[in-house]
């Protein structure tokens, strides 16, 4: 099966993510600055920057490992599906934090569901180099992963962060919620690793 129809269904999946949570802003009530700062819309906006980020990075490296990907097997689309539906809870959870200005628990499901995400992704990886068989040209491209296996633990220790800190002093909220945007950091420009494989064709870099 061709991998067309996957990406365009994905594609659209991932578009009408971003519409729900930029919905999700509210306007503020008044027509100048003191009604801007009032509204609380800095907090919204730096909340959704991070997960539009996050929408981003996962369409960039959906579409860069799909291109490598010749075909498409049942297990693929499960898995595709799998990751498409932690992706799809991730403006319930950024409306979730917003709202309650980063409070404990809204920011411990919102590190869970990104950690889910980053396992759904390895599961769709895993998939897809397993039905290249031997010689994967996926597995040679991704190398050692790195980021890949940091990412998650990143993640777990942003939530432990959250787990510890409390509603009352946030510090270790906010920490948490910075190991999460470092990871979006670590993640911002697009996987090379696949890209230069398809361009070059030759073997790609380990990390």
């Amino acid at each position: 099966m061709p991998t067309s129809r996957l990406e365009a269904f994905s594609d659209g999946v991932m578009a009408v993510i971003l519409t729900i949570m930029v919905l999700e802003i509210h306007v503020p009530e008044g027509h100048d600055l003191a009604a801007l700062a009032s509204s609380g819309l800095g907090l919204s906006l730096l909340t959704y920057l991070l997960s539009f980020l996050y929408v981003g990075i996962y369409w960039n490296n959906h579409h860069h490992m799909f291109q490598i990907a010749d075909r498409v097997t049942g297990g693929a689309l499960w898995a595709n599906l799998h990751l498409l539906f932690w992706l799809s809870l991730l403006p319930l959870a950024t409306a979730w934090l917003d709202e309650s200005s980063f409070a404990r628990i809204p920011a411990i499901v919102y590190g869970v569901d990104l950690l889910a995400l980053a396992v759904a992704y390895f599961i769709l990886q895993a998939v897809i180099i397993r039905s290249q068989g031997t010689g994967s040209t996926l597995r040679s491209a991704v190398g050692r992963d790195l980021k890949g296996k940091l990412s998650p633990a990143l993640y777990i220790i942003g939530i432990v962060c959250a787990v510890l800190g409390s509603d009352e002093s946030r510090g270790l909220v906010y920490v948490a919620v910075g190991f999460f945007a470092g990871v979006a950091v670590l993640w911002l420009v697009p996987d090379r690793r696949i890209e230069r494989r398809l361009t070059a064709g030759g073997a790609a870099p380990d990390a």
